[in-house]
Parts: structure tokens; sequence; C-alpha cells
């Protein structure tokens, strides 16, 4: 299984990142190649979101199922591929450096499997950091932002 975590700080208080990343309507649309996403339940998503990875360019569908909400520092969540064989994992965390500062980390862990599983795991391999990275970094940034829109109110 190919897994990577990027970690970023954020200028914000641990309580606003959770009320960000706790809500899936925020951070949905901030997957790179996001295009739409629909809730199911509470702790049930479907996301589709362009692939660009290496030659290999196609439309993803996958289903997000929450596992465990744990507030204010962990969202944990498992996928699974609706329209390709793969199935993963991943998580954000949060934690305090200070009142005003904290300490973010996305993680994702995400397996082919299937008649084209080597090809794909290997594709994975070089592709999961920048993705991972670029969804964390995204994320924090988005959070910064409402917060400062937030606080000039």
């Amino acid at each position: 299984m190919t897994s990577f975590s990027h970690q970023v700080e954020v200028n914000v208080p641990v309580h606003f990142v959770w009320e960000f990343v706790s809500n899936i309507d925020y951070w949905a649309p901030l997957v790179p190649g996001y295009i739409n996403h629909h809730i199911l339940t509470e702790k049930e998503s479907t996301w589709s979101f362009k692939s660009d990875i290496g030659i290999m360019k196609k439309k993803i569908e996958l289903k997000v199922d929450i596992t465990s909400w744990q507030e204010p520092s962990k969202i944990t969540f498992n996928l699974t591929g609706l329209n390709e064989k793969f199935s993963g994992h991943g998580f954000f965390t949060v934690e305090a450096i200070n009142q005003q500062k904290s300490l973010m980390t996305g993680h994702l862990d995400i397996k082919a499997e299937g008649i084209m599983a080597k090809m794909a795991n290997a594709i994975l391999q070089s592709s999961l950091p920048e993705t991972t990275t670029d969804l964390t970094a995204a994320v924090a940034a988005k959070i910064q932002e409402t917060f400062l829109i937030n606080s000039k109110k």
C-alpha cells in the first residue's frame, strides 16, 4: 500500500481547524481535480475528480466513509473506488503549537487492486506525495483564509 503524510503549520487555533475539517463540504472541493461530491449520510459521501497521473487521465469516483470523528484532533476515513479497483484510508490530525497556531497533518494510504494493480501502484507511489501535499496545503490555506475573513467580521 502506498502512503504519504504531509504536515503544515496553520495560523489558527485548533478548534477552528476542527470546525473546518469536520465538515466535508468545506474540504472535498479542495481535492486536486475535483468535479463534485454528494453527501449520502453524516458519515458517507461520494466524490468525483479528474485524475491526471502520468499518462493516465480519467474520472475517478470514490466513496468516502468517515470512520472516526475525534474532536478536536482527528478525523479518519476509508476510501473505496467505485469505478476503479482501489481502496485506502486517510486522516487529518491537528495539534496545538500555541493558542493561535496549529500543526495539521494530512495522510493518505491507497492501494490499487485487480489486473492493472502493479502498474497502478507504481504510478501511485510517485504521485501520492504530490496529491497528499497539494490537498493538505489547499485545506490549510482555505482554513487560514476562512479564519481571516471570519475574524474581520
